[in-house]
């Protein structure tokens, strides 16, 4: 919904990308894990080692978790009158403005594990490649609302130029 006092109101991703991020973390840990035991059992040797390179390996997989969690709070839009926020960013903090009349198309995407969460990714496209964005991690019925809002004003607004 677009701001009223003209203090943009941002929306999040759902928490269950969250959920999502870490369900892919914990997979890709797990198997850095078994690779780098495997590995280090077979170059090296040794018990000691190869707990060394484990513990290693899941410290890794916690700081990609931290990662993961910061990289989804980081998201968020918000819908104005004339235009879309999208921001997005730890390290480097980025902030995207999306003028609806701008808007060539919008469409909402959904991977295999997306769907399992009943999630999907808005994308807008623009003119200029630069500009375009998207929106993950939104809940498949807010994708779907948020694609027709920003098509209809995108339309309403291309229609004035």
């Amino acid at each position: 919904m677009p701001a009223v006092d003209g203090a943009p109101k941002w929306s999040a991703p759902s928490p269950r990308l969250r959920v999502l991020r870490r369900y892919e973390v914990v997979a890709s840990t797990v198997a850095a894990v078994l690779i780098v035991a495997v590995v280090v059992a077979v170059t090296i040797g040794g018990a000691v080692a190869v707990v060394v390179a484990v513990l290693a390996s899941i410290l890794a997989g916690s700081v990609a978790d931290l990662v993961a969690g910061r990289r989804v709070r980081a998201w968020a839009y918000a819908e104005r009158e004339d235009d879309l926020l999208v921001r997005r960013g730890v390290m480097f903090r980025r902030m995207s403005v999306i003028p609806y009349g701008r808007m060539q198309y919008v469409e909402v995407t959904a991977g295999p594990f997306e769907r399992a969460f009943g999630l999907a990714t808005v994308q807008m496209h623009t003119a200029a490649a630069a500009s375009d964005a998207r929106i993950p991690g939104l809940a498949s019925v807010e994708a779907g609302r948020l694609r027709d809002q920003l098509a209809r004003l995108g339309e309403a607004q291309a229609t004035g130029l």
